[in-house]
């Protein structure tokens, strides 16, 4: 069949994002890395011996070396040596690829041991890894969710969690305002006093929330969430279950990044997070206790139909689990301490406004969409690399420019980037 009126609509689409200013448009493609031993060697023209900088980065097309301040890689160890050396001999053992879905083929002992190493990383019984975060949300919300399920949310959770809803097709759901525990007590008392709303009887509850919330860098406050929902769980027939999805903190918060858990001193019931940010490798995975592990394995079709990671992969992240939990891994979450407070105090020096925290995660708030637009192309002449955020990524009003402190950056590249902000005449 012709796809002429497809192709019609599309571009009518495309145009509209065009035109309201949140078209994404193409992509930057990074063609190689220059690391800093190789700096040091002289392999970056312009760098001064005695400036100590971090990784610069080649894009296509593109002789010039650029500054990354918009990497998930919180600890850097996408880039080490040995998490690197861990994934090349787990492909020389065992291939490039699972070659089957876990169920008929595709598992493999270092799937095995990397589900242990995490269920004892979090303290859990069990853990299992999926392809992705995203599709560990996917599937671990819908398989929870029956015909008497409410499903509670924060306003700002990731696409992930708001998409997880639709297809979980919940009894009901209700959305509470970002951070506003007043407004999550009064759902569930609500519900608790009134249990017979809607078609069915409420006989369980989801409260699910990020950890942190990747467009702000702020965190849930996890403790508040869980006290909360004890105080009304015996008013549901099966209790209120909650549900944390940590992608962002797990390696870069908390005192031995062991994430928005570890901070606020709590612990949820489900915790999901990723192999794909701070440990620096790929892949999603849930730790739980192990009736509901074996559970998902077994009715999650984003497990069961999918592909793992690869064994080389698995392999990495575990190398990278070692890395965290040694002395050089509570090293790199200082440093990414101390570089995040010197940036969030050197923009807030120019008089630009920002959302204090202590994830790495450090917002420049503009409020404009056509100036964050020309402050993204500023930062990008000077090459620096780093995304504006606008609606409906982020609520109107809200745009933004995230910066994404990373272990590899330095002093000198951080001082870089605010001298870049501070050269800006808008």
């Amino acid at each position: 069949m012709s796809l002429e009126q497809l192709n019609t609509y599309c571009v009518s689409k495309l145009e509209a994002l065009r035109n309201r200013g949140v078209l994404k448009g193409s992509e930057k493609v990074i063609a190689r890395i220059v690391t800093p031993e190789w700096i040091k060697k002289g392999w970056l023209p312009d760098a001064k011996e005695d400036k100590d900088t971090g990784p610069r980065y080649f894009l296509t097309g593109d002789d010039h070396p650029y500054l990354l301040m918009n990497s998930n890689s919180y600890l850097g160890l996408s880039l080490h040596p040995d998490v690197m050396a861990a994934e090349e001999k787990g492909v020389r053992n065992f291939g490039t690829g699972p070659g089957a879905v876990r169920f008929i083929s595709g598992t493999y002992a270092p799937h095995i041991e990397l589900e242990k190493r995490l269920a004892a990383f979090h303290q859990r019984e069990s853990a299992m890894i999926y392809s992705a975060a995203y599709a560990s949300v996917m599937g671990v919300l819908p398989a929870l969710t029956h015909e008497e399920t409410l499903i509670v949310s924060d306003e700002l959770n990731h696409s992930s969690i708001i998409n997880a809803i639709r297809l979980s097709r919940p009894a009901q759901k209700a959305i509470y305002k970002h951070l506003d525990m007043a407004e999550l007590e009064h759902i569930l008392s609500t519900h608790a006093s009134t249990p017979h709303t809607g078609a069915a009887p409420i006989r369980r509850v989801l409260v699910i929330t990020d950890g942190i919330f990747s467009m702000r860098g702020d965190h849930a406050p996890l403790n508040t969430v869980v006290e909360i929902c004890r105080k009304y769980e015996q008013h549901f027939a099966e209790g209120i279950i909650t549900i944390a999805d940590d992608s962002h903190g797990v390696g870069a918060f908390g005192e031995t990044g062991r994430g928005t858990e570890e901070y606020t001193q709590c612990r949820v019931d489900i915790l999901i997070a990723t192999l794909g940010k701070a440990l620096g490798v790929n892949g999603g995975y849930v730790a739980a206790s192990r009736p509901v592990i074996d559970y998902l394995r077994e009715i999650s079709p984003f497990y069961v139909y999918s592909n793992p990671i690869t064994p080389s992969e698995a392999l990495a992240a575990k190398k990278s689990l070692d890395i965290l939990e040694s002395s050089e891994g509570l090293a790199r979450l200082n440093k990414i301490r101390a570089l995040t407070t010197r940036f969030e105090n050197g923009i807030t020096d120019l008089g630009f406004e920002t959302i204090p925290g202590k994830h790495p995660v450090t917002p420049l708030v503009v409020r404009d969409s056509q100036k964050t637009a020309r402050l993204i192309q500023h930062l990008f002449k000077n090459r620096i690399l780093a995304t504006g955020l606008n609606y409906p990524v982020v609520p109107s009003g809200e745009e933004e420019i995230r910066f994404q402190i990373n272990a590899s950056h330095t002093t000198h590249d951080i001082d870089e980037v605010l001298r870049v902000l501070q050269d800006f005449n808008d």
